[in-house]
């Protein structure tokens, strides 16, 4: 897609060549002349017809021009903030000292400000341009995150609008070391990043290191938290995340209390947090709003399906068709039975199977939300049952692959689990060709990755490699909050 390409933007062919003030002009400044300063913001805004210049007399001063974008403005506001108090006041310069407008002679600061959901107000006579905010974009209501749901926690959940993140945010910490950073990105967006930590508690080195990877992006336009994450992201052709995401403000409260920090993206509800470890993967908010045995149980569930999810489909292959002395007589008498009609081999037959499974839960999340659910679940009991009595699989390799993707739904953060689903298809190669070795090879290999990997500087696999005993109060274990002396207040989220 174009506005992923990096920026290359080029005003002269997006331009009237014969407009006298070309966008490339950002030192442009205004004069005393309101004609000239109406003509230069006009050409600016060539073409956009929801732009509006309104001209209107103030009782001590000739006449003023009200500039704003029709359709990112509240109407109202305008009314109430704008023109009653700036006819109430009787000059540009007395609404200037009421302290709730800034002013700017530069051409290029106006156009951002407009672009931002500002009115712009240019007096007679006078050089400098003031700016009030009164947006009137549309923000969805706070609702709880559909990615992320708990039974027992906060519900809230960030939206597309920063300001309102940053305040959710900013209500679970009332502390002025929480920091705030902007940067914008995007030639042509102009998106919005917040940069958030905890002074004291982040690392200087790490909130460094960000600022240095999100100076060099250039793009055209960023349109989701995802498109910085593949620009900040150790190794991109990992299939592990080493950038976590979320929607949950107590998500972001938690790992800020830990020393990390997170980036807020105008106009995406995902948060990114940095640096991130394998293990955080496999943790849910709401392990620490639970009762701590509970909460340690089911992490252990989550370690035992995530092997499952990764393992299963390969291991079944390479038995039932390398290594039948493994499993008991019944067992390879029931399954060779079972098989005896089925036409392809065993790897070919997990492979289709793996192939409509993924296709189902594709489909159930991209058709409305009142059918998918439906279709997903009818159609895999359908299309199973179908595919056993027509001979085309066996019932075995169904449950097996059934086992998987329930596997795989345990896992609670859904960029890590994405990268569980890969890992199966290139392991069913490996099994389907040199077996249980195969199996092994692949596990190595994938064991490797991970202990090599790393996220800002942070090992993937930490606590584990290099191995920290006192941080597995909070990896295999979830300790009560009270006996975790190791970590801050708040835990790990």
């Amino acid at each position: 897609m174009k506005w992923f390409r990096r920026s290359s933007f080029n005003s002269s062919t997006s331009t009237d060549k014969n407009n006298p003030i070309l966008e490339e002009d950002n030192e442009l400044e205004f004069t005393s002349d309101l004609e000239r300063n109406e003509k230069m913001i006009q050409a600016t805004f060539q073409h956009c017809s929801d732009l509006v210049c309104r001209r209107m007399e103030v009782p001590q001063s000739l006449e003023c021009l009200i500039v704003y974008i029709d359709s990112l403005i509240d109407k109202k506001m305008l009314e109430d903030q704008v023109i009653q108090p700036l006819l109430a006041s009787g000059s540009v310069d007395t609404f200037i000292s009421t302290g709730i407008a800034s002013c700017s002679v530069k051409l290029s600061d106006t156009v951002r400000s407009l672009l931002e959901g500002h009115a712009a107000i240019a007096g007679a006579g006078s050089n400098q341009v003031v700016t009030v905010s009164i947006p009137g974009i549309a923000k969805r209501s706070l609702e709880e995150p559909s990615s992320e749901p708990v039974i027992r926690g906060p519900r809230d959940g960030f939206i597309e609008n920063m300001s309102t993140n940053i305040s959710l945010i900013r209500a679970r910490l009332k502390t002025s070391k929480l920091k705030v950073e902007y940067f914008t990105i995007g030639k042509l967006s102009q998106t919005k990043i917040a940069i958030t930590y905890i002074e004291g508690v982040a690392k200087p080195s790490l909130v460094d290191e960000v600022k240095s990877r999100l100076k060099p992006i250039q793009l055209d336009g960023v349109l989701d938290s995802g498109n910085i994450e593949e620009f900040i992201e150790d190794q991109p052709f990992s299939p592990f995340p080493q950038v976590q995401s979320t929607e949950r403000p107590d998500v972001v409260t938690g790992e800020l209390l830990e020393g990390k920090v997170s980036l807020l993206v105008d106009t995406s509800p995902f948060a990114l947090i940095v640096p991130v470890t394998f293990w955080a993967g496999l943790q849910a908010s709401e392990d620490y709003y639970i009762r701590w045995p509970v909460a340690t149980f089911v992490r252990w569930i989550r370690f035992l399906f995530i092997n499952f999810a990764i393992l299963a489909p390969p291991l079944y292959v390479a038995i039932t068709t390398y290594h039948q002395e493994m499993i008991p007589t019944n067992l390879v008498l029931s399954i060779a039975g079972s098989r005896e009609d089925v036409p392809f081999p065993a790897m070919i037959e997990a492979l289709l199977i793996e192939i409509i499974f993924e296709a189902l839960r594709e489909a159930g999340i991209r058709l409305p939300k009142q059918i998918g659910q439906a279709i997903s679940i009818v159609g895999g009991l359908v299309i199973g049952q179908a595919a056993v009595q027509a001979g085309l699989i066996s019932a075995p390799v169904v449950i097996i692959v059934s086992i998987t993707g329930i596997s795989a739904f345990t896992i609670p953060r859904y960029s890590f689990a994405n990268g569980i689903r890969l890992l199966r298809f290139p392991m069913l190669f490996l099994a389907g060709t040199l077996g249980l070795y195969g199996i092994v090879l692949g596990f190595l290999g994938i064991m490797l990755h991970v202990t090599s990997l790393r996220s800002f500087g942070v090992l993937y696999f930490s606590p584990v490699t290099p191995l920290k005993l006192a941080a597995f109060k909070d990896v295999f274990l979830r300790v009560p909050i009270w006996a975790k002396a190791a970590l801050r207040s708040g835990g790990r989220r």
